[in-house]
């Protein structure tokens, strides 16, 4: 509950199925709603040649049972593609071996219902994927194979062989329920050497920072009024340290204050403003143990409890820049809460010692 931002991986670090696997799993959306037209339309029978029009085109088929429609854009169009001769997609892929491709993925189901947009996991950039030798086929890694630069891809894969192939298990009921049936939509970005690959992770990594830092800095006099107006609506006064934190020293403890390194032991209780509870050790009679001051722990917490003695009670109003930002935590944890922690600093140990050389 208590741990700092996930770093990113490297690319290699990304695995085709794995891709496949969380998106199968992170279907959290309902189903597109259309508005009712008002009138009803007189029903008139189609020409030939208007059904040919409206008729989506059929899907191309490999012998592993992937279904693909593969276009590039020409002179601002979209133009489908034909079939490929899968001995010279092979041919050809074999040559980018050991690359990575960058793309932007979308999953939908059956009924046209967005399980998963990539582009929304990662501030609109690219994912990266090793692209390596195919050893099985059915799967994301042959559907993935198809494609070269600048391509857009349309995959329809029946979600249990899809997610057998990625997870070893048959695809979730939460997408079951919704057909049997998945699209995958691609879009590749660009296909790149591992050196090429590093250094564009390393500058989406330093911007996705500075979006956060910029959001940061816009949310925090929104959150300082949220904690003022709280602390006003409670009557309850509190101390305001450079960071933008509010302390209540509740109950004062004893001796010197823990320091960087340090083991402490603490109880908690946290809340969002409006009171909702989403974690207490009390509750499972166990306080958490953490060093402080080097970044397990959210950084309201390694600074609020740094500023308490051993057995002191105290209540923290954290902003969410010192919390969980604009990605908030699970279910539990909006975007952009200001958190309110009842604390009791239990115990601080002293600092591991260094191994002798």
């Amino acid at each position: 509950m208590l741990t700092t931002t996930t770093r990113w991986n490297k690319p290699a670090r990304y695995t085709l199925a794995g891709l496949g696997l969380a998106a199968l799993l992170s279907f959290q959306t309902k189903p597109t709603q259309t508005k009712p037209s008002q009138t009803k339309p007189t029903q008139k029978k189609p020409t030939a040649a208007k059904a040919a029009q409206t008729t989506p085109p059929a899907y191309n088929r490999l012998k592993s049972g992937i279904e693909y429609r593969i276009y590039k854009r020409v002179n601002g169009n979209y133009t489908r593609q034909p079939a490929l001769v899968p001995a010279t997609a092979a041919a050809a892929y074999a040559k980018r071996v050991g690359q990575v491709m960058a793309l932007h993925v979308e999953y939908r189901t059956a009924k046209d219902s967005v399980l998963f947009r990539s582009r929304q996991q990662t501030g609109g950039f690219p994912v990266r994927v090793p692209l390596e030798a195919l050893v099985r086929k059915g799967g994301l890694e042959e559907a993935i194979s198809l494609l070269q630069p600048g391509d857009s891809a349309a995959f329809r894969f029946n979600a249990d062989s899809l997610s057998l192939k990625s997870s070893g298990q048959p695809a979730p009921p939460q997408i079951k329920k919704h057909g049997n049936t998945m699209r995958l939509l691609v879009k590749v970005a660009a296909i790149q050497s591992q050196a090429e690959a590093m250094a564009a992770q390393q500058q989406m990594m330093e911007a996705m920072q500075a979006k956060a830092k910029l959001v940061e800095e816009r949310q925090k006099p929104v959150d300082d009024q949220l904690i003022q107006a709280y602390l006003q609506k409670n009557s309850l006064q509190a101390q305001k340290t450079a960071s933008g934190l509010y302390y209540i020293i509740t109950q004062p403890g004893s001796g010197v204050q823990p320091t960087k390194g340090q083991t402490v032991s603490v109880h908690y209780r946290g809340t969002l403003l409006g009171g909702q509870e989403f974690d207490s050790s009390f509750k499972r009679g166990q306080p958490i143990d953490f060093p402080i001051g080097v970044g397990q722990v959210i950084p309201g917490w390694d600074e609020g409890i740094s500023l308490l003695n051993k057995g002191a009670k105290a209540t923290l109003l954290i902003p969410s820049g010192l919390a969980y930002g604009a990605r908030g935590a699970g279910a539990d944890i909006p975007p952009n809460a200001v958190l309110r922690f009842d604390v009791e600093l239990v115990d601080i140990k002293p600092a591991a010692e260094a191994p002798a050389r």
